[in-house]
């Protein structure tokens, strides 16, 4: 076989490889696109991660939210100084399930993305791949925000020390044109048991000290220069939810008004009141309607 023979198949078999593995994103896609999710996927090679452009990003606004006034101006007062390349925080928003944590970074992306602000969402289990994400957003123009949804750790997981390290605590320092923010259930991200206020350590003069198992629970949650909490809502809150997205789809005042006790029965039913428990009502009872 001639060296020229061996050089053709040599390409062939690179050409072939190729086509398994995933392909860096385009200046076009990198433009076109305001959202991107981290993945990975398996190869010859290994698992490889690679950035993928979100098709169809929510449309949600800040208008849309309502009742949670004072945490809505804490994330947009923070973003905005990000877009701005002001001093900023990572932000941690903890509490209730539906109450508008995720909506409220999905908002800020539909306010600030014609600034130049884009959304990368990472999945707990790909958090190992922070520094490779981190290293590939550090040279884009546009400012990122890390977003992670529904996070917490179980004891010993890996992602939670990568997590650490993203936010404080690597040798590299921080990159200027990338924010983490999370939102979780669980304040400080670990879960929390009886036997831990066993580590507390109390002095002679009655003060108390958080023992090393607490130190390390919150040590993470701490992190995050801003956290923000969010409640369910009161009952005439969740009506006025509901009352909004009936608005949005159409409905008339009064149509709106007779659906307030079936509102809250909707609400009794499901167990909770919450920003998401009302919008799922307003399309059950809009597309009755309609």
């Amino acid at each position: 076989m001639t060296a020229s023979n061996m050089n053709e198949k040599l390409d062939r078999l690179l050409d072939h490889l190729d086509t398994f593995l995933p392909k860096p994103l385009t200046e076009e896609q990198w433009k076109s696109s305001t959202a991107f999710r981290w993945r990975r996927r398996d190869s010859i090679f290994g698992s490889i991660g690679f950035l993928q452009p979100v098709k169809h990003v929510s449309d949600i606004t800040f208008d849309d939210l309502q009742n949670i006034d004072r945490q809505r101006d804490a994330i947009r007062d923070n973003t905005k100084n990000f877009i701005q390349k002001k001093p900023a925080n990572n932000i941690l928003l903890t509490g209730a399930r539906g109450t508008g944590k995720s909506s409220l970074i999905k908002a800020s992306l539909h306010e600030f993305a014609s600034q130049g602000l884009r959304l990368v969402e990472v999945e707990k289990e790909h958090l190992a791949d922070l520094a490779d994400i981190t290293e590939l957003l550090a040279e884009r123009p546009e400012r990122f925000i890390i977003f992670c949804d529904d996070l917490s750790f179980e004891d010993g997981e890996s992602g939670y020390k990568a997590m650490k390290s993203a936010l404080d605590g690597s040798v590299s320092a921080q990159v200027d044109n990338i924010l983490i923010y999370a939102t979780s259930n669980r304040r400080h991200l670990l879960p929390e048991y009886m036997k831990d206020n066993e580590s507390y350590v109390h002095n002679d003069d009655g003060e108390i000290h958080p023992g090393e198992v607490v130190e390390e629970k919150i040590s993470l949650s701490e992190r995050f220069g801003l956290w923000l909490s969010f409640y369910p809502p009161k009952q005439d809150e969740y009506l006025a939810i509901v009352a909004h997205w009936l608005k949005h789809f159409g409905l008339s005042s009064k149509e709106i008004e007779a659906a307030r006790s079936e509102a809250l029965v909707w609400a009794l039913e499901r167990g909770s009141r919450s920003g998401r428990v009302a919008w799922q009502f307003a399309k059950h009872w809009a597309g009755s309607k309609a």
